[in-house]
């Protein structure tokens, strides 16, 4: 039996957005199957509910609630108090779109602390109950100065407008907030994304950094000990980096937007 007060309380609910089209587009949901749920001939799965009322600043028992008080709480919710519901409504964005890119990466950005090198790491993007999670491993070890660093990320991803948005947070005890966006090379090159890593620098001065970043994908299931080993600085001509990274991140001006004093 479905849920009358719900599609009611959506169509509310729409009717104060520009069009359905839109919250579709946003939402990253199917129109069809929105149409199903305003008109009440289904309800979506605990996952889109939940993400459908961030969207809408509300929580997804408010959807139940009798029309009249369903009103007044989206009234009064419009307000900045679930502003990181709707945030979290971005992901994972176009879901279909974003499993096309699930597996392990070998990960390259260049360095801001090692000049002339470039820090490869390695990466893996899943799904769990339609969230698309994302584990970032960074391992450099610079033996001349008595450095190892051993750092884990995890964090969400989301894909819009052609774009996947990846926001990571370190695991260790002062945990940093990470950022990188990346778009495939070309319609029919799915082995490459390209573009940028965001982050604070790990060393003292704490100072922000961006560079540019391509990401090697290496497909659902991979040998993680060689994957691991990968992991490190290395110059920009080394024979282990593959011609489309090396080309990638040497083209056009500097690939950094603002240098830091330290950091990777």
């Amino acid at each position: 039996m479905q849920d009358t007060s719900f599609a009611v309380n959506l169509r509310h609910a729409c009717s104060t957005r520009k069009s359905v089209s839109e919250i579709c587009r946003q939402l990253g949901v199917n129109r069809q199957q929105f149409n199903r749920y305003v008109n009440g001939e289904a309800m979506p799965s605990p996952h889109n509910l939940a993400r459908i009322a961030a969207f809408f600043g509300m929580r997804p028992g408010d959807f139940s609630l009798d029309p009249v008080k369903f009103e007044q709480r989206l009234l009064s919710s419009s307000g900045a108090a679930f502003e990181a519901d709707a945030l979290q409504a971005c992901f994972p964005g176009n879901l279909p779109a974003l499993r096309r890119h699930l597996g392990y990466y070998q990960t390259y950005h260049v360095s801001l602390s090692w000049p002339g090198m470039i820090v490869c790491s390695c990466a893996r993007i899943d799904e769990k109950d339609g969230v698309v999670r994302v584990k970032t491993i960074e391992r450099i070890q610079d033996r001349p100065h008595e450095i190892r660093q051993f750092t884990k990320y995890v964090g969400l991803a989301s894909f819009l407008q052609n774009r996947i948005f990846i926001v990571e947070r370190s695991t260790r005890d002062e945990p940093m907030i990470a950022e990188t966006i990346l778009a495939p090379f070309e319609t029919h090159q799915r082995v490459y994304l390209k573009g940028m890593t965001l982050g604070i620098s790990w060393r003292k001065q704490n100072q922000p950094y961006a560079s540019r970043a391509i990401w090697r994908h290496l497909g659902a299931d991979t040998d993680r000990r060689l994957l691991l080993s990968r992991c490190g600085v290395m110059p920009q001509n080394s024979r282990l980096l593959p011609p489309t990274v090396r080309e990638f991140l040497e083209s056009g001006d500097s690939p950094v937007l603002s240098a830091p004093l330290g950091g990777t």
